[in-house]
Formats: structure tokens, C-alpha cells, sequence
């Protein structure tokens, strides 16, 4: 067997535990297919779905390592991100335009701060249109770009730290500490309603997962150049 292929059976077999860095604009499966190319591996999964407009720590394993998943998926989960009030969206973010405005300038400070402690504690999440819940076996994102609106139940989630970092006119800057399921989006709907003027997700970043932060993880890049860095060393002891 080739040293080339000896790593890469490596990951297809033992697997690896990666610690990723997902970038903007990627899907968490476009993040799987990448490792899955890089590393000629078919058995890829990650732990815990990050959406298209977040970036932050995706925990992706492969080969025998999968069987690692669960219990990487029930840990709490830590994300910073910003929130701009005054509006709302279908989505809840900025993949769909927005359809509601108010005026918020009577918003104060303090109204915001205790808005945000209103959401500590164990609670009833409904699971937003735009997401990949199940449903029929279509995930309800595909039924919210038609226009539909399906039966969906609600699930409980817990709301550790929901902390104001900075107010900057119209955007607000927040900290959240939850556990597995809950949905930033919904939660900043939710936030804004409670404010009486809306308010919508326009970025996040997931920075902790259990005991593992993003600060440790590798980006796309690094995790290219670790590859290749990998398989000439290997091919120069031949």
C-alpha cells in the first residue's frame, strides 16, 4: 500500500475528529463534501448543522469516528452575532428580504437588556419554516420557498446566557450560550417582537461547542494545507 493511501485509509477507516472553522456562504454538507474530497473518504458526517449565512465551529468525522457524533450533538452551544432592529423578515435573517418594518427609537437600553434576560431558562422553541426539519421528508426550508406554511411542533430548548455585548444605533451585538436545537434566528424574532419593533439575525458565528472552541479549529484553507502538507511528507520517506 502507498503512503498516500495509507492516510487516506486512515480516514476511512480509524477516521479522524476535525475541528472546522465552516466559512460564510457554505452549507455544512458543502463543508462534509470538501473533507470527503480532500481525504478520498466516503464516510463523512458532522455534529450539528450551522446555516449557510453563519460561520463558526462545524465538528465533522469520518470512517470509524462518526460513531463520535452523538456525542459531540448534545452539548451546549455558544454563538456571538449581530441582530438589526426596526425589521423582520420571513426567514428571520437575510436570506429573504425583509417585510415588516417599525420604528424603534423609543427603544431604550435597558428595554433591550431585559428583553434578552426574558429568553434565560428552559422553554418551547417552534421550529422556523426556513430550516431543515423533516417534514413529509422534505425539509420545511423547501416547502417556505414555495410559499407554504406546514404543521410543525414545537421543542424544548435552554437558554443559558443571552447577553448584550454593544448597541450601535439600529444593530445589536449579542452573546448566546444554549443548548442543542435552538434556533438563533427564531429566538432574535422573538427578541424583537418582545421589543415591539421587530428585529432580524443579519450574522452569526458559532464559537464554542461543549469544551471545544473555533479558536483551535482550522479553516478551509488550513485544512487544505494540512492535506498537502500531509501527503508530501509522507511521499519524501519513500
Amino acid at each position: 500500500m502507498s503512503e498516500e493511501k495509507a492516510v487516506q485509509s486512515n480516514f476511512s477507516s480509524e477516521g479522524e475528529i476535525l475541528f472546522l472553522d465552516k466559512p460564510l456562504n457554505w452549507t455544512s454538507f458543502d463543508v462534509v463534501k470538501k473533507v470527503r474530497v480532500l481525504f478520498d473518504v466516503r464516510k463523512v458526517g458532522h455534529a450539528g448543522t450551522l446555516d449557510p449565512n453563519a460561520t463558526g465551529l462545524l465538528i465533522v468525522c469520518t470512517g470509524k469516528k462518526t460513531k463520535s457524533i452523538g456525542q459531540f450533538v448534545g452539548l451546549e452551544k455558544e454563538y456571538t452575532g449581530t441582530c438589526k432592529i426596526g425589521e423582520r423578515t420571513p426567514s428571520f435573517d437575510t436570506e429573504t428580504a425583509a417585510h415588516e418594518w417599525k420604528d424603534f427609537s423609543a427603544v431604550t437600553e435597558q428595554q433591550i437588556n431585559e428583553a434578552a434576560q426574558n429568553y434565560i431558562g428552559k422553554q418551547l422553541q417552534l421550529p422556523p419554516m426556513f430550516s431543515a426539519v423533516k417534514y413529509g421528508g422534505k425539509p420545511l426550508y423547501k416547502y417556505a420557498r414555495a410559499g407554504r406554511t406546514v404543521e410543525r411542533v414545537e421543542r424544548e430548548i435552554n437558554v443559558l446566557c443571552f447577553d448584550i455585548i454593544n448597541i450601535r444605533d439600529q444593530y445589536i451585538d449579542f452573546c448566546i450560550i444554549c443548548s442543542k436545537g435552538t434556533y438563533i434566528r427564531s429566538l432574535i424574532d422573538e427578541f424583537g417582537l418582545r421589543l415591539g419593533c421587530g428585529a432580524t439575525l443579519t450574522a452569526l458565528r458559532r464559537t464554542r461547542i461543549g469544551d471545544h472552541s473555533v479558536a483551535t479549529s482550522m479553516t478551509i484553507e488550513q485544512l487544505t494545507d494540512w492535506r498537502n502538507s500531509l501527503f508530501m511528507n509522507k511521499s519524501e520517506l519513500l
